[in-house]
């Protein structure tokens, strides 16, 4: 079980969708669940993105602020479920 870091719903691993700060500082989603690195997890929601990025849950839980290209970015995976 995960905590969602937008809507902080407990939830299954397989529900969830990971977003990475790899060690050389990038974000990146991951779908595998596997990459190496500091992770949080989000329901695949674009509002549960949102949530997460307004109240800087997202950049607090991976210390690291997040740019509003990779915002888009992943919104728009999440609209179109990857």
């Amino acid at each position: 079980m995960r905590i969602c870091v937008g809507c902080r719903e407990q939830k299954p691993k397989k529900e969830l969708v990971r977003i990475v700060r790899t060690p050389e500082q990038q974000l990146i989603l991951d779908l595998t669940g596997k990459k190496a690195g500091r992770g949080a997890y989000i329901c695949t929601t674009e509002e549960c993105f949102r949530k997460a990025v307004k109240g800087k849950r997202l950049e607090k839980s991976l210390d690291l602020p997040v740019s509003s290209e990779l915002t888009e970015e992943i919104c728009a995976l999440l609209r179109n479920n990857f």
